[in-house]
């Protein structure tokens, strides 16, 4: 699972990275604390009279299906298993067509510790690239209609089993996208097999222990990605 994510590289880093095209709505700032329901910058691609544009967007992280009678299960939706994407009715039209890039600095998971007879405490680590750079996450993207007219763009970050390197922490990690896949994967006339073009990441993830702050939604800032002793070892 990616529950929780910082993301704070700057608007013209990224479309420097991605080499974009367009800028096509103010984007959220630095975030260390990224949750559910809150506004992600993603990276996309939509056709229309000047050929093939690629996009830095806003998304709100949650993924509302267009056919959804209200967007109040958007925060069940933040991630979507990549072993039944393209079965699963709320990915699989959005798999076709609606695929995305979401930057990041890295994700938390938290893991339990006990001791004796005690309640499990739950420890925060940040997880993020051994390389360096940004974590680019594959996902997926959908519009949602409201009875008023206006629009809502949602995404959702596509999961698969954990590498042995992050396994002790969670079973679940994020799928990243290769520089190589990025047109491909980002085409929405590309349909066969977009699912090949997932991968983990290549060099390895590493991880720490960070402060418990993290636990809070409330709290961000840079310092809650500084390297903490865990609660218990």
């Amino acid at each position: 699972m990616c529950g929780r994510f910082a993301a704070s590289s700057s608007a013209e880093d990224l479309v420097e990275f991605f080499e974009i095209d367009e800028v096509a709505a103010p984007l959220p700032g630095p975030a260390y604390n990224i949750a559910p329901t809150d506004p992600i910058a993603a990276v996309l691609e939509r056709v229309g009279s000047q050929g093939r544009r690629r996009l830095l967007t806003s998304l709100r992280w949650g993924l509302v299906p267009s056919w959804s009678k209200d967007p109040s299960g958007a925060a069940r939706l933040i991630n979507a298993r990549a072993e039944t994407l393209a079965v699963k009715p709320s990915f699989r039209k959005a798999l076709a067509a609606r695929r995305c890039l979401i930057p990041a600095d890295g994700y938390y998971e938290w893991y339990g510790h006990t001791v004796g007879d005690a309640k499990p405490i739950k420890q925060p680590y940040f997880i993020r690239p051994l390389a360096g750079g940004p974590l680019v996450m594959a996902g997926l993207y959908e519009f949602w209609k409201a009875p008023d007219g206006s629009w809502l763009t949602t995404a959702t970050i596509i999961t698969t089993a954990a590498a042995d390197s992050v396994g002790r922490l969670h079973d679940r990690m994020p799928m990243v996208v290769h520089p190589d896949n990025w047109d491909a994967w980002l085409d929405p006339e590309f349909v066969t097999e977009p699912t090949a073009l997932l991968s983990v990441p290549a060099a390895g993830l590493e991880f720490f222990a960070v402060s418990t702050a993290v636990n809070k939604v409330g709290n961000d800032g840079p310092e809650l990605l500084t390297p903490s002793s865990p609660v218990v070892e």
